[in-house]
C-alpha cells in the first residue's frame, strides 16, 4: 500500500509538470507496466483528479481543471514560493487576508520542517516611501475586468478623478473595451480603448466602479505601440532613459512581483501564477541578474542581447561554482 501510495504521487507530480504525457513514458519513468499507470490514473480519478487519457500514436494522459480543486503537490521551490505569494498578497488586494491567511496556514502545517523554517524566518513587514501610497484594489474588481478582458467584452464603468476621490462620487460613466490588466508604481491599472472619446486610455482599477451587464464583444484592436510594454512606458515615462530594454515571463503571481519592483518594471497578468515583466537597466547583463534575483522559474522573452547576456552569465556563474577554494 505505500508502495502504491507513493507512486500515485509521483505520478501526480509528473502529470502537474507538464501538459501531455504518453503513457509508455509515464510507465518507463515510474518503472511500472501501462497497465499500471492505467490503474493508478484510475485510482487518482476517484480521487478527484481530472485526468484525461488523450489520442494519438502513443496515447497519454492530461491532468485538466475540474469543478473542484483537488489536493495539489509542490516541489519544495514552489511551496517556499507559494508561502512567500500569500504573504505579500494582502497589500496591494483588498478581500483575500482572511483566505491568504488560511492559505497560508494550511501550506505551512504540511510543510516539512527544513522549508517550515525557511517560511518562517521571512515576516514581511510593510513600510511606504514617504509620499507614496500603493492603491488597493478589490478582489471582485480585479476578477471581474480580468473576465471582461478574457471575453471580450465591453466594460461599462464609473471612473472617479481625483476630485470625485475626494469627494466621494463615483465620477464620470465609461464604455472601455478592455485589453490588458497591469502594475506600475505599485498600483493596478486597466488598457483598454475608450468608446466615447475614441481613444486608448489607462485606468487605476481602486478608482473604477464597475455596472453590469458588460456591454457587447468586440474585436481587439491593435495596441498603439510595440507592445504593452512600451504602451505603459511612455503613458507613464514619457520616454525609456535605460539603454536596454528586455522582457521575460516570470513564474510568480503579478501582485508578489510588484511588491518588490516598486516602478522598476511593468508588470502584466498572464496567469494566476505567471507575469510579463518588462524592465531596462544600463546594461544586458546587469538586466540579465536582475530577472534572476526573483528566485523563480523565467521564460526569455528578448530581445536576443537579453538572451545572450543571460547565457555569459550563467557561463560564469557556472565556473564560480566549480573553481576551487
Amino acid at each position: 500500500m505505500l508502495e502504491t501510495s507513493a507512486r500515485l504521487l509521483a505520478l501526480l507530480s509528473l502529470l502537474q509538470a507538464r501538459r501531455d504525457w504518453p503513457g509508455q513514458t509515464l510507465a518507463d519513468r515510474l518503472e511500472v507496466s501501462p497497465r499500471t499507470v492505467r490503474r493508478d490514473v484510475d485510482r487518482l480519478r476517484d480521487l478527484g483528479y481530472p485526468v484525461q487519457a488523450t489520442r494519438g500514436p502513443d496515447g497519454g494522459y492530461r491532468l485538466d481543471a475540474g469543478s473542484e480543486l483537488p489536493p495539489l503537490l509542490f516541489d519544495d521551490d514552489q511551496a517556499v514560493a507559494v508561502a512567500v505569494a500569500l504573504q505579500t498578497a494582502t497589500m496591494s488586494v483588498e478581500g483575500v487576508e482572511e483566505a491568504a491567511l488560511r492559505a497560508l496556514a494550511t501550506v505551512r502545517q504540511v510543510m516539512p520542517a527544513r522549508l517550515r523554517q525557511r517560511v518562517d524566518a521571512l515576516q514581511v513587514t510593510r513600510v511606504a516611501k514617504t509620499g507614496w501610497q500603493p492603491s488597493r484594489v478589490d478582489t471582485s474588481v480585479l476578477l471581474a475586468i480580468g473576465q471582461a478582458v478574457r471575453a471580450r467584452e465591453v466594460l461599462r464603468f464609473d471612473y472617479a478623478g481625483v476630485r470625485e476621490m475626494a469627494a466621494g462620487t463615483p465620477g464620470d460613466r465609461r464604455r472601455a473595451e478592455p485589453c490588458h490588466v497591469v502594475t506600475w508604481g505599485g498600483r493596478w491599472y486597466l488598457i483598454g480603448y475608450d468608446l466615447d472619446r475614441s481613444d486608448w486610455r489607462t485606468y487605476r482599477v481602486d478608482r473604477m466602479t464597475l455596472r453590469t451587464p458588460n456591454g457587447p464583444r468586440f474585436t481587439p484592436r491593435p495596441l498603439p505601440a510595440a507592445d504593452v510594454a512600451a504602451f505603459v512606458a511612455e503613458r507613464f515615462e514619457g520616454h525609456d532613459p535605460l539603454p536596454c530594454r528586455g522582457e521575460a515571463i516570470l513564474h510568480a503571481p503579478a501582485a508578489a512581483i510588484t511588491e518588490w519592483t516598486r516602478g522598476q518594471a511593468i508588470v502584466e497578468v498572464v496567469g494566476p501564477d505567471r507575469s510579463r515583466v518588462s524592465a531596462g537597466s544600463w546594461s544586458w547583463t546587469g538586466l540579465a541578474a536582475w530577472f534572476g534575483m526573483f528566485d523563480v522559474e523565467v521564460e526569455l522573452i528578448g530581445p536576443p542581447e537579453l538572451r545572450a547576456a543571460t547565457a555569459a552569465l550563467a557561463a560564469r556563474f557556472t565556473r564560480a561554482a566549480g573553481a576551487s577554494t
